[in-house]
C-alpha cells in the first residue's frame, strides 16, 4: 500500500513542531496570546497570496471549494478557529502551565474517538495501540514532575478547546478533497483574527519586529503544516492523521535542544521511543477486505488509478494530475486501503 498520506502527516508534524522553538524566540517581543494570533494570521495571509498567484497563473490541479462543502467548512472554522482559541485563552489564565501542557495532548485522543465512534472510521488493535503510544509519549514529554490544576474551571475550558479542535479536524476531513491551500488560508485567516483580537484585548503587547517574525513563522509553521495536514486527511482519514501529527511536540523538543541548548532528559528519550513504537504500529497496519464503492459524484485532483477509470470529454483537462467533476460507477473489489475520501464505508 502506497503511503503518500503518511508522508504528508509526518511533514505536517515536522513543520509545525519546528515552529515551536522558533516561536519561543519571539516571546521576548510579543505576548503569548498575541503571538498565537499572528502565527495563524501569517498562515492565512501567506496562503491566500499563494492561492491567488496559483489561480492567476492557471496552475491549479486542485478543486475549488464547492457549495456543498460550506456547511462542513464553516463548522470546522467555527469550532477550531473561533471557539477553541477562546476556550483555550480562558483556560490558560486559570490553569498552571504544567497541567495545561498535559491536557493539550487530549486533542489527539478526542480526534480519534470522534473519528472512530461518530464518523465510523475503521480501527484495529494496531491503530488503537499506536495512538495510545503516541499520546502517551506526548504526555510524558509535557510532564513536569508535578501537577497543579488551579481549580476546575480552567482545565475544563482547555478540555473543551481540545474537543472543539477534534470536531474541527473531523469536519475538515469532509472537505479535504478540495484545494488544501484554499482551506488552510480560510482557517488560518479566521483563527488568526480571533486569536489576535483576543490577545490584544488581554495584553495589548505588540512590536513591529516581533509581528513580522511571527507572520513569517506562521506562514511556514502553521500554514504549510495545515496544507500537509489536509492532504493527509484526504488520504488517511482523521484518526490516523491526528495520531501522526501528535508527534509534533517531540520534533519541537529536539529542535529546542539544537537551537536553545536545552538538556536531553530521560523523559524526552522515553517519549521518543513511545512515539516511534506508535508510528511503527501504524505503519504495520494492513486493512484489506472486499468492499463496494457506491455511486459518487465529486471533484478533486486525481490520476487515472484503480478508482479513477473514466472517459474524458472534450472540455476535461489534459495531463495528470487533473481535476474535473465526474461520477464513480459502482465497484466491488479487494485491496489494502485507508479510510480516505473513497473508502468511507461501514464495517461489521
Amino acid at each position: 500500500m502506497t503511503r503518500p498520506g503518511v508522508r504528508h502527516a509526518l511533514l505536517a508534524a515536522l513543520v509545525f513542531g519546528a515552529s515551536t522553538p522558533l516561536a519561543k524566540g519571539l516571546l521576548a517581543d510579543v505576548s503569548p496570546q498575541v503571538l498565537a494570533g499572528l502565527l495563524y494570521l501569517g498562515s492565512g495571509m501567506g496562503l491566500s497570496a499563494l492561492w491567488f498567484l496559483r489561480r492567476r497563473a492557471r496552475h491549479a490541479a486542485e478543486a475549488r471549494l464547492a457549495r456543498r462543502d460550506l456547511p462542513w467548512l464553516l463548522g470546522a472554522i467555527g469550532f477550531g478557529g473561533v471557539l477553541a482559541p477562546l476556550f483555550l485563552l480562558g483556560g490558560l489564565t486559570k490553569t498552571p502551565a504544567s497541567a495545561a501542557s498535559l491536557l493539550l495532548n487530549l486533542e489527539g485522543v478526542f480526534t480519534a474517538l470522534l473519528a472512530w465512534f461518530v464518523f465510523r472510521e475503521n480501527v484495529d488493535w494496531r491503530v488503537a495501540l499506536g495512538m495510545v503510544a503516541i499520546v502517551g509519549g506526548g504526555a510524558l514529554l509535557t510532564w513536569q514532575g508535578r501537577l497543579a490544576w488551579g481549580g476546575l474551571t480552567g482545565p475544563l475550558a482547555i478540555v473543551t478547546a481540545c474537543i472543539c479542535w477534534a470536531i474541527d479536524n473531523n469536519l475538515t476531513q469532509k472537505v479535504s478533497a478540495s484545494d488544501p491551500i484554499q482551506i488552510a488560508a480560510l482557517k488560518g485567516g479566521v483563527a488568526g483574527s480571533v486569536n489576535l483580537a483576543a490577545g490584544l484585548l488581554l495584553s495589548g503587547a505588540l512590536s513591529i519586529s516581533g509581528a513580522a517574525g511571527a507572520l513569517v513563522v506562521g506562514f511556514f509553521g502553521y500554514g504549510l503544516s495545515l496544507v500537509f495536514f489536509v492532504l493527509a486527511l484526504r488520504s488517511l482519514g482523521t484518526a490516523r492523521t491526528g495520531a501522526y501529527f501528535s508527534t509534533a511536540p517531540f520534533v519541537g523538543a529536539v529542535l529546542s535542544i539544537l537551537l536553545w541548548h536545552e538538556p536531553v532528559t530521560p523523559p524526552l528519550l522515553a517519549a521518543g521511543l513511545l512515539m516511534a513504537v506508535g508510528v511503527w504500529l501504524h505503519l504495520k497496519e494492513r486493512h484489506q477486505h472486499a468492499h463496494t464503492h457506491e455511486p459518487l459524484t465529486h471533484s478533486h485532483a486525481h490520476r487515472h488509478d484503480t478508482h479513477h477509470q473514466h472517459v474524458h470529454g472534450p472540455d476535461d483537462p489534459p495531463g495528470e494530475p487533473h481535476t474535473h467533476v465526474r461520477t464513480h460507477a459502482p465497484l466491488t473489489h479487494t485491496h489494502p486501503h485507508y479510510p480516505d475520501i473513497h473508502h468511507r464505508h461501514g464495517h461489521e
